[in-house]
Order: structure tokens, then C-alpha cells, then sequence
């Protein structure tokens, strides 16, 4: 047989970030919620998201979605989150790409004018609101999972640097929140800065890891910061407001995207600071000019934490149909990685339960090592 594996797969992107689908070549894992399904698929099947992220199926600035049986029975459909470096428990952008597919190749009814999708992720329900238009997902909203500040104005003291404030909020992952101008950084059009701002993010992230430990109240197994968002200070423009914000993300690039879950943890922080009441706009851009329409749709809480509910709209759109196969005689199954590209490819990061390794290249001096098994 010449190939061991065959997938389906949806290309696609939400304002710039690669959010590819896949819609077949997976059978369902059983699993008692969503986040054990999650935490199954990377204990037991973790190859997958290697072949099609790594190196030479994939690359690092991408993402991909496995379509599966939803553990809540309200919800349309569920789907895992396969990052570069981990699982996410929720991402945005995504949630726009898996919407806009699910609906464009007709696996979920679309209805016109609006069609409501109710998916099913690892931090909980995320409800999609699409707007349709002859045939077309032409927009979606997400009323995100409830997101929460669990510090403000954290001190971490990065070697090298120095002190930074943080401030530290959830929205469907962990983020570390940082005024760029503090640190001496601007948000340059088309990320002209964006290595000096993954060097530096990255670095701050290690040392936000090395002080303070976030983790939800209500799944302690969602713990640590993963992503760091350098912010802007808003201006005002009639009834909204509008920022532009960079977003770090392992293993060391820049969301393409403004970030979902970001954004989410921004309106977050912004309302408990008293700067963004509920129901006012936020026009948030990431650095490429796309943007998120954002804002808290009511004030809630998680735990003992005061908490918003974020509603965030962006637009989806399908790029390619593809069958990714394995051919059995492939020297690479799991992919590689070269740090001319993979910025951060140490394997210190990667979760110890991972069990099928990453072949990583440095090409500075040759060597070849593989992570922990």
C-alpha cells in the first residue's frame, strides 16, 4: 500500500491566520468532556498534528482543526485545536475557520441570512453566529467562553532587560498582556519589527512562566501562560474604540491574525480597568491591518474571578481542498524542524507526554536532535 495515512482537508484562513480543517481520515476518541478528548488525542495520537504542522506538509505559521464528535450534546460539532507547539484549549481564529468551513461544504445546514453553530472546544461551548449571503459565510461572531484578569500590573524581571509590567488574563488560553511603548517596541505596519518582538516576547513569556503560575478555577488542568500579546493604547473614534496589538505565539512568530482568544483577554483586562464598558465596540487590528470587531456582551464570573462574556467577529475564508497522505516509504512521518524558521525549537517547552518525537534541525551548526519521547 503507498500510503500509511490520508487526510481531508479544508484549507482555510480567519483574517490572515491558517486555520486549516480536518474533515476526514480520523475517527472519533472516547473521551468523559472535550478536554479529556484533547488530552487523549495528544497522549495517544500526537503523530497527527506533527505530520501536518511540521515541516514539509506544514509550517510554523499554521494551524489545523480535527472535526469531532462534540461531548456536549447541544453543540453542532466539536473540534481539537492543533497548534505548533501544543493543543489549544480555544482559539478565535479557528472558531471563524472551522464556522465558515463547516458551513460553506454544507456538513452543518447553512441558513440565510444567519446560521447559528454551536461548537464544542476544550474550554467549554463557543456559540458562532454567521452571517450567510448566497452561499457564503460572509462573516462570524463568537460569544466566547467567559474570560478573566487573574493579575494586573505584574512585575517579572526579564534577564537582560530587565523589569516589565504584565497583566495576565484568560480568554480561552492564557496570555501575558504588555504595553509595547513600555518595553521601547511600536507595532510597525506588516510586522517590519516582528523578530525584535518575538525575541523579546518570548522572553518575557519564560519570565511571566518563571513568577507566576495562572490557572482556571474551574480546570486546573488549564494552567501557565501560553502567548504573549504586546497592546497599544486605544484611541477613540465616535462610539468605538479601535487598538492594534502583535501577539506572540510559540515557538516563536506572530498571530496573523488579531487573535481571538487575545482579544477576548484584552476586553478582559480593558474592563476591569474601567476602559471599555459593556456593549461598547473595539476595533482591534493585528499588524497586517485585519481586524476584530470585539466587545463584552455581560459581565459574569469564573470561580471567585469577576469575568466578562467577549463577543469577537471576524471573516473566514476557504483557500483550498487537499488530501495530505503519509507515503509508507516517507523518510519523515513526523516532519521536521529547522531553526531558520522555527525560531524556538529547543524542546524544553514540549509536554512530557508526548510520546512520538519531532526530528529538529539547527542550522547554525548541523546538529540533528530529537525531543523527549
Amino acid at each position: 500500500m503507498p500510503f500509511s495515512r490520508l487526510f481531508n482537508v479544508v484549507g482555510a484562513h480567519a483574517e490572515g491566520e491558517v486555520g486549516d480543517v480536518v474533515t476526514g481520515g480520523f475517527l472519533d476518541i472516547p473521551a468523559k468532556t472535550m478536554h479529556e478528548k484533547m488530552l487523549a488525542f495528544w497522549t495517544k495520537h500526537d503523530q497527527i498534528r506533527q505530520l501536518l504542522l511540521n515541516e514539509p506538509r506544514g509550517r510554523e505559521a499554521k494551524c489545523a482543526n480535527l472535526i469531532v464528535v462534540p461531548w456536549d450534546p447541544t453543540a453542532d460539532a466539536g473540534f481539537l485545536i492543533m497548534e505548533s507547539e501544543e493543543y489549544a484549549p480555544m482559539s478565535g481564529s479557528n472558531a471563524i475557520c472551522v464556522t465558515t468551513v463547516l458551513l460553506e461544504t454544507e456538513m452543518v445546514p447553512m441558513r440565510e441570512p444567519s446560521t447559528t453553530v454551536r461548537l464544542d472546544t476544550a474550554a467549554g461551548l463557543v456559540v458562532a453566529t454567521a452571517e450567510c449571503k448566497d452561499g457564503k459565510c460572509v462573516a462570524v461572531e463568537l460569544e466566547n467562553v467567559p474570560s478573566f484578569v487573574l493579575a494586573l500590573d505584574l512585575e517579572v524581571n526579564v534577564p537582560g532587560f530587565g523589569p516589565v509590567l504584565v497583566d495576565v488574563a484568560y480568554g480561552g488560553m492564557m496570555f501575558a498582556l504588555v504595553d509595547a511603548s513600555s518595553v521601547g517596541q511600536r507595532l510597525d505596519d506588516f510586522g517590519r519589527n516582528g523578530a525584535a518582538l518575538v525575541e523579546l516576547g518570548e522572553r518575557i513569556k519564560q519570565a511571566v512562566r518563571a513568577t507566576f503560575t495562572p490557572v482556571h478555577p474551574e480546570n486546573p488542568a488549564i494552567s501557565g501562560v501560553t502567548n504573549l500579546v504586546f497592546t497599544e493604547p486605544l484611541t477613540a473614534a465616535g462610539d468605538e474604540m479601535t487598538g492594534r496589538n502583535a501577539t506572540v505565539v510559540s515557538p516563536g512568530r506572530l498571530d496573523r491574525s488579531p487573535c481571538g482568544t487575545g482579544t477576548s483577554a484584552r476586553l478582559a483586562v480593558l474592563h476591569a480597568k474601567g476602559l471599555l464598558d459593556v456593549g461598547k465596540v473595539l476595533r482591534y487590528r493585528s499588524f497586517s491591518g485585519s481586524e476584530f470587531i470585539a466587545r463584552v456582551s455581560r459581565a459574569t464570573t469564573v470561580g471567585h474571578y469577576p469575568a466578562v462574556v467577549p463577543l469577537v467577529k471576524g471573516r473566514g475564508f476557504i483557500t483550498s481542498f487537499q488530501q495530505v497522505v503519509l507515503d509508507s516509504t516517507d523518510p519523515y512521518p513526523y516532519g521536521f524542524r529547522v531553526s531558520d524558521a522555527w525560531h524556538n525549537v529547543e524542546p524544553s517547552v514540549l509536554p512530557e507526554h508526548r510520546r512520538e518525537c519531532t526530528r529538529i534541525i539547527n542550522d547554525e551548526d548541523g546538529t540533528l536532535f530529537e525531543s523527549p519521547k
